[in-house]
């Protein structure tokens, strides 16, 4: 089954063509990663498939339903896209933890917001820390499992390793190696090779169209 399908996307932005006519389709379960030039439109696929922009031309297709038809706040939890650089807010890593079972109208459940720090080594006691006392690692890691913790079905990440050090690598490979394996979809951008060689499929985008070898 197709989680997505592209049809026929053109994206234009400040009267420049970003995206021109691509048709791509991925199937659930997938782990797809776009590579290329900087500025090739990599990114902007990503953000289209987030809903944060919006197709010039075609559809988008999430489970054969087009995604400008549906609820946005509904869809969001299902299809978690990540920054480079990680946005957290509020004073505390809890306030970043707590949201997503805010948004599902939820008590916060402080045990499995434990287990999931624990999976990327991180303690309880980070439950308290402030925002601003974090290092870069340590925010990417806090913004990785608050989008992971009720486990969407897509992932979309956009060069999320980039500027890490080697062991905070290491500990995000780990997290999504073993979000992929339960089955979920991930689609990512990187320059990372050990990245590449873990994709089902790789796709090389350059000026804004997709090149087949």
């Amino acid at each position: 089954m197709n989680i997505f399908e592209l049809k026929n996307i053109d994206y234009i932005s400040n009267d420049k063509s970003i995206l021109k006519n691509i048709n791509l389709s991925v199937k659930n379960g997938d782990r797809i990663t776009l590579v290329g030039p900087s500025g090739s439109g990599k990114s902007s696929i990503l953000k289209l498939l987030a809903g944060l922009q919006s197709p010039t031309n075609g559809r988008i297709l999430f489970e054969n339903k087009n995604i400008e038809n549906l609820d946005m706040e509904d869809y969001r939890k299902e299809v978690s896209y990540f920054f480079q650089q990680a946005v957290l807010f509020g004073d505390t890593v809890k306030d970043n933890l707590e949201f997503p079972f805010i948004v599902r109208g939820l008590d916060f459940d402080k045990s499995k917001a434990v287990i999931a720090l624990r999976s990327v080594n991180l303690s309880e006691e980070y439950l308290n820390h402030k925002i601003k006392d974090l290092s870069g690692g340590e925010k990417q890691r806090v913004a990785l499992v608050r989008n992971m913790i009720f486990e969407p079905k897509v992932l979309l990440l956009d060069e999320i390793t980039a500027g890490l050090d080697t062991d905070t690598k290491h500990l995000v490979h780990n997290l999504i190696n073993e979000y992929h394996k339960k089955g979920k979809t991930i689609i990512e951008v990187t320059h990372d090779q050990e990245e590449i060689d873990l994709a089902t499929s790789v796709i090389n985008i350059e000026g804004g169209e997709i090149k087949y070898e």
